[in-house]
């Protein structure tokens, strides 16, 4: 059952922005200089659905028939663009919820879908299957996925901290239930995206 506080947790996921600069490529050819290109993007939307507005806005200076085919890439690293979402908060929760119902006496779903992304590392992220209940029913926290599945992120005391974990740009609390994680931060694929970073150096 989802109360009134963890519903204002979805919807404040679901209509987060993140900040975007666009900028074309320096290899292409324009007719005179390509101005950057702003927008706040939904957190959990894809760079699919605004190709058109940037391809919109860069037709200004190209021409229509240079701008066939486009990609997007940060830092020289290609970016994934999956669709996959309809925008419409209530009609997707409506939907959504019928997919992530389980029976009160499990404790919560038989498994965790999620990925765990890393930039220090040539495997793009990690996938294993994970049960938010321990054999013995007791609740599996974000700090026991990471003990299992990335230890170097649990700071052992007295050492300086090494890693950020992040999901959708906030850093949990090792502590928060990992099928609370699940149903309120969750993207609309319904799977738990989890980033770990290196910690910012002071």
């Amino acid at each position: 059952m989802i109360m009134a506080e963890d519903k204002d947790v979805l919807r404040d996921v679901w209509f987060g922005r993140i900040p975007a600069c666009f900028t074309l490529s320096p290899e292409e050819t324009t007719e005179r200089e390509a101005e950057p290109y702003y927008l706040l993007l939904p957190r959990v939307s894809y760079l699919t659905l605004v190709t058109d507005k940037v391809k919109k806005h860069f037709l200004r200076v190209m021409k229509a028939e240079d701008v066939e085919e486009m990609w997007f890439e940060y830092e020289g690293t290609p970016l994934k663009c999956n669709v996959t979402i309809d925008y419409k908060f209530d009609q997707f929760w409506a939907m959504n919820r019928k997919l992530m119902e389980y029976p009160t006496d499990e404790g919560g779903f038989r498994y965790i879908p999620f990925r765990i992304y890393q930039t220090m590392s040539d495997r793009p992220f990690i996938q294993k299957l994970f049960r938010p209940v321990s054999p013995e029913g007791h609740t599996l926290t974000l700090g026991d996925l990471l003990k299992e599945l990335f230890p170097a992120a649990i700071c052992v005391e007295d050492e300086p901290k090494r890693f950020q974990v992040m999901i959708h740009g906030i850093e949990p609390l090792l502590e928060t239930p990992i099928q609370w994680l699940s149903e309120h931060l969750s993207h609309p694929d319904n799977f738990l995206h989890i980033s770990i970073i290196p910690a910012p150096s002071d």
